[in-house]
């Protein structure tokens, strides 16, 4: 089988992270529990007249697209693999509630149509004109997981080249409102500096888009290689380490050989214990974490995705994503780790080329 290489990187988020001029110096240090991204300039991206008729999600995916095709110098892919949890999720609220205040009569169907979760993958295609694999994967927290799981399994057999894959969700305020009622958003404004020292129940909620050219063949740009993905819909806490310990095993990669871990903590009392076992297990590596730059949404492992990647090509460890003192000189393997509410578990192994 080929190997996969990670071979351009984009992000959308909360940070000012779709300019490659820094990598997480300038930290907006948010206080909220909802925090929105850092929107760079549409205009320059997609004429006015049509980002006016394209959802914020879409807008995302789309500019996050282009910037991953423009590092990787290719015009066209083979496949485009989206990961998305809620989809366009603005669009379905505006149709419901379209449905509600026209008493189901007089209603446009552009809401509708756009309110799929497949929208972003198939506007996409459209601008390239691409007219090979098209899937999107809407498994929850394990979305992206899935969508990078699908194209690692096609480069491997060479069965595509160059497949664009991403991971995009955005924020609705009726959705927020019902995530609020129900604990899963934290009850009071947090500062992201401080969201792990909360010790309160729920998430600062977020949004993003986070794309990636994945191929078989390295380039000039590729910045690491993918060396194995595995999901799980549910995992007992004291099954983590052995879990973690035979994945990594399964690679020829012994526990204390691991450089660095990156966990999915997000600050919520509840279930941040699930990192837990893991973080004393793995207590003398290098650990980080980074949901608090982006907030939680269903596809955040995607920007965890995106830090690994930066991480291993730069071999640079920002200072604000460390959560131990812990040094290594290199970074030659990394190991991440996330899981929402106590489900939907993933492992994503990465390697330096």
């Amino acid at each position: 089988m080929k190997q996969v290489y990670i071979n351009s990187i984009a992000s959308i988020s909360a940070q000012k992270t779709f300019e490659h001029s820094s990598f997480l110096q300038d930290i907006e240090d948010h206080e909220a529990n909802v925090i929105k991204v850092i929107n760079p300039n549409y205009k320059d991206f997609i004429p006015p007249a049509a980002a006016r008729r394209m959802a914020k999600g879409i807008k995302m995916g789309v500019v996050a697209s282009k910037l991953a095709l423009k590092e990787a110098h290719l015009e066209n892919v083979d496949a485009i693999i989206t990961g998305t949890g809620m989809g366009c999720v603005r669009d379905s609220e505006k149709f419901v509630s379209a449905i509600i205040d026209n008493d189901e009569q007089y209603l446009t169907p552009t809401s509708f149509i756009q309110s799929t979760h497949n929208t972003v993958g198939g506007q996409i295609a459209l601008e390239l004109q691409c007219k090979g694999y098209n899937f999107t994967y809407v498994h929850a927290s394990n979305s992206f997981e899935s969508a990078l799981l699908d194209a690692k399994l096609q480069l491997e057999h060479n069965e595509e080249k160059n497949i664009l894959i991403g991971g995009v969700d955005e924020l609705g305020d009726h959705t927020v409102k019902i995530h609020k009622l129900i604990d899963h958003v934290k009850a009071e404004p947090v500062k992201v500096s401080q969201v792990l020292d909360s010790n309160s129940s729920g998430a600062v909620f977020g949004e993003g888009a986070n794309f990636f050219v994945l191929s078989n063949e390295k380039q000039a740009s590729t910045y690491a290689k993918i060396m194995a993905v595995k999901i799980y819909n549910t995992l007992e806490k004291s099954d983590l380490v052995s879990e973690a310990t035979q994945f990594l095993q399964a690679h020829q990669i012994q526990p204390e050989a691991l450089d660095l871990l990156i966990l999915g903590k997000n600050g919520d009392a509840d279930y941040d214990e699930y990192y837990n076992p893991l973080s004393e297990a793995f207590q003398t590596t290098q650990q980080a974490y980074y949901k608090h730059l982006c907030g939680e949404f269903n596809t955040a492992s995607s920007f965890g995705f995106w830090l690994a990647s930066k991480i291993l090509k730069t071999q640079t460890l920002p200072n604000v994503v460390k959560l131990n003192t812990t040094a290594t000189t290199s970074i030659k393997t990394i190991l991440l780790y996330n899981q929402y509410r106590g489900e939907n578990h993933s492992f994503t192994l990465l390697q330096q080329c």
